[in-house]
């Protein structure tokens, strides 16, 4: 069964533009452990992605992804050099997990934070939740579909 995601990046790290560019990338440097088990446990190929833009003038969802390639381990967290290293795990007991998501589309306008808020189908949707800052997070179907239909999409 098709599970739906919102999954939140930073545009300057990455943008939907660069996995435009890229077509599929892995999503690393979770260090959340209910983000993570989000991932390694209930990501699905084929499960659909809101790809969500963050810390930016007008945070919100800019497009789409679907995942591509289930859970493996995040292999930046044993390079030194890396910004998301942890030297808790290793590649014998990896701690953080990753998937790859594709590239599906961009939105012509940003379906902002705001908008989302002001709009009452949307109320129960847990990104709209106080105090809810996860960067992977499950929604349901209506609301990808609601907000795809804000988007035009």
């Amino acid at each position: 069964m098709k599970k739906y995601w919102l999954m939140k990046t930073e545009p300057e790290t990455y943008s939907i533009d660069d996995l435009k560019r890229d077509k599929t990338e892995h999503w690393d440097g979770i260090r959340n452990y209910q983000a993570r088990n989000f991932m390694m446990k209930d990501m699905k190929v084929g499960d659909e992605v809101l790809f969500y833009h963050s810390n930016c003038k007008v945070p919100g969802v800019v497009g789409l992804a679907r995942v591509c390639k289930e859970a493996y381990p995040d292999f930046t967290a044993w390079d030194l050099n890396a910004h998301y290293y942890d030297p808790k795990s290793s590649e014998e007991k990896p701690r953080w997990f990753m998937v790859d998501v594709a590239y599906v589309a961009t939105f012509n306008e940003v379906v902002s934070l705001r908008a989302m808020r002001e709009t009452p189908e949307l109320e129960g949707m847990r990104l709209l939740q106080k105090g809810n800052r996860l960067s992977v997070m499950p929604v349901e179907e209506r609301d990808f579909r609601h907000i795809c239909q804000m988007a035009g999409h």
